[in-house]
């Protein structure tokens, strides 16, 4: 076997750079051990698959806090207009909902990979199940063929688009770096971005299982609000996870270095003092019950022992007898619930991997190695990574498309 392109891994990115490869006449070997392409793809966005976010480009720059400038290029070339008609040509209708986030209409990530793959077998593209094992070059360092766990694949350009670590079961294992680095690549080291996060607080194992929608989370390094955004999460044995707490992950980039904690406001919706009113009112409803009985229309029970060990008030308190600095206590907590966050989980259990190839060795214009000619590289390899919203496809389809482009010219200009 051989191909004029052999593409590294089945995901987002490999799939956009292999068909666009294929678009350009080359024949595209698609090396990816499993069974199904996109198996990353598919689990995406709680297996809705969160395509782009429908934004210009400005705005998609200042959502990746990792090397925008190297992605200018790419996503001014392929912007999210872009990447929207692309699906839509495929056949997968889409729509927009809160924060320009795009999801197919169906709600089915398994369409997104579907599409992807029926364009890809049009196209010519080979979905081969070999394990890469390394790049070869020839005597002058350019790309000669793909080691695999079957033979080697002779070819003229190799894609990297092996992802990074996370999602391990789904194919993510770091061996893309492995393959970098021993062609002189410098890796910067990987870290989990829109992960878990870990609390020392025993209160959060308490609460497991408990996952307040509509509640205001802000993050806190060194004491100093950086960030809030309103949405849902979910109290776990190690901490707080769910979909607010992976983008409040991403703006924690020091660790180490700072501190961190959240701090969760569940009645977003009332000002303090609107609070307080709605409290003296189940107060005189409930007045002559213990304190933790009266909370039950204003809290999920829960709750309820944990808000009032934090306020130092016993539960037996007669509400009668709860003092207006108690009162004041327990609606402080109500609006800013205190998290500390001792740190991410594993980078396994992150939905994106940050680090990666260093931007700095690969051409932004082209998506091709510096070091290597004939190496080029796409989506999460490489040492960029962006907020939750559909930024992170984003740059997979981008970053595939202008390496799926650039080889196409290569061969023009071979």
């Amino acid at each position: 076997m051989k191909a004029d392109v052999v593409v590294i891994g089945g995901g987002a990115a490999g799939m956009m750079a292999a068909g666009t490869a294929a678009e350009q006449g080359l024949g595209v070997a698609l090396l990816e051990p499993n069974e199904k392409l996109g198996r990353k793809l598919r689990i995406t966005g709680k297996g809705r698959c969160n395509v782009t976010n429908s934004c210009d480009v400005r705005t998609f720059l200042e959502n990746v806090p990792t090397n925008p400038k190297f992605l200018y290029s790419s996503v001014t070339a392929f912007p999210p207009a872009a990447a929207m008609a692309f699906f839509e040509g495929l056949g997968v209708p889409l729509k927009t909902e809160r924060g320009s986030r795009v999801f197919p209409q169906s709600d089915d990530a398994n369409d997104v990979a579907e599409a992807l793959s029926r364009w890809l077998r049009t196209l010519g593209v080979r979905h081969v199940r070999n394990r890469a094992l390394a790049v070869a070059t020839d005597g002058a360092g350019s790309v000669r063929a793909v080691a695999t766990d079957r033979g080697e694949i002779p070819c003229r350009a190799a894609v990297l688009a092996t992802g990074g670590l996370s999602y391990p079961a789904t194919g993510s294992t770091g061996d893309g770096y492995a393959m970098a680095r021993a062609l002189g690549h410098h890796i910067v080291p990987a870290r989990a971005s829109l992960v878990p996060l870990e609390s020392p607080a025993g209160y959060c194992a308490e609460l497991a299982g408990f996952a307040p929608r509509n509640v205001d989370m802000t993050v806190l390094e060194d004491g100093k609000d950086i960030y809030t955004e309103r949405g849902e999460m979910l109290f776990a044995h190690f901490g707080v996870t769910g979909p607010l707490v992976l983008s409040a992950s991403a703006r924690m980039r020091r660790w180490g270095e700072r501190t961190y904690a959240l701090a969760i406001d569940f009645k977003p919706a009332l000002t303090p003092e609107k609070l307080d009113e709605r409290m003296l009112r189940d107060f005189e409803k409930y007045r002559n019950r213990d304190l933790a009985n009266a909370l039950t229309d204003l809290l999920p029970r829960s709750m309820i022992p944990v808000v009032l060990d934090l306020a130092d008030i016993p539960a037996q308190t007669k509400v009668h007898d709860v003092t207006r600095t108690q009162r004041q206590a327990l609606g402080a907590l109500l609006k800013a619930f205190p998290v500390p966050v001792s740190g991410p989980r594993p980078v396994a259990e992150a939905i994106v991997t940050g680090g990666g190839v260093d931007v700095r060795q690969v051409d932004p214009r082209t998506m091709m190695s510096k070091r290597t000619p004939g190496l080029y590289f796409a989506g999460e390899i490489l040492d960029v990574d962006a907020y939750t919203g559909g930024f992170n496809l984003q740059i997979a389809w981008a970053t595939g498309r202008r390496a799926g482009l650039a080889l196409g010219k290569d061969r023009e200009h071979g």
